[in-house]
């Protein structure tokens, strides 16, 4: 004959565990993300829900084309996602539809559309990225005050993969264009 307390006492004991390995997982490992607004379409859309590593950052250092989620400077309790365009040390400007990366105009086949507006010429702080979101002309991003360049302190992972709606499944890669940024200034 089984003892209930004792096979009550078993599932406790797992769940515990589970609840505990979930809490740690989230919390330094990995956790999900809704995208919600259309700040990142084309790349991104509204209701996709994305896998966040947490761990990337603690071992390197951010790269251009890698879209992270932030916590949002002006209220920290909100958080965003966003394309890093720029590293310290970075030139940034926005002039005649086209971003500017050290004076070089961005190739940006992955954007939702020319960038109107102007912006900058600034030069990327210390300790902070520069970030758009792949929507520039509906993108609260390191243009507005509001936001600024992102301080590293604020980044909560890399978005890493798409798996939710299960169509949509795959990994987020650095555009091509970007790659070949990140291996001029190493």
């Amino acid at each position: 004959m089984v003892d209930f307390k004792s096979e009550l006492r078993e599932y406790a004991q797992a769940l515990g565990i589970a609840v505990v390995l979930a809490l740690f997982i989230i919390t330094f490992i990995a956790q999900s993300f809704l995208v919600q607004g259309t700040s990142m379409e084309p790349s991104l859309h509204n209701g996709e829900r994305l896998l966040v590593d947490k761990v990337s950052y603690r071992l390197r250092t951010p790269q251009c084309g890698e879209v992270i989620v932030f916590r949002y400077p002006s209220d920290t309790r909100r958080k965003f996602i966003k394309r890093i365009i720029g590293l310290p040390g970075d030139q940034i400007e926005v002039r005649q539809r086209e971003v500017y990366l050290n004076g070089k105009a961005l190739v940006e086949p992955y954007i939702n559309g020319p960038t109107y507006g102007s912006y900058g010429p600034i030069v990327v702080p210390d300790g902070t990225v520069f970030v758009m979101g792949d929507n520039r002309n509906l993108s609260a991003d390191s243009r507005y005050p509001d936001v600024g360049p992102v301080p590293n302190k604020l980044i909560v992972g890399r978005a890493l993969a798409l798996y939710w709606p299960l169509t949509h499944i795959g990994l987020l890669r650095i555009p091509p264009q970007l790659q070949v940024q990140n291996k001029d200034t190493q």
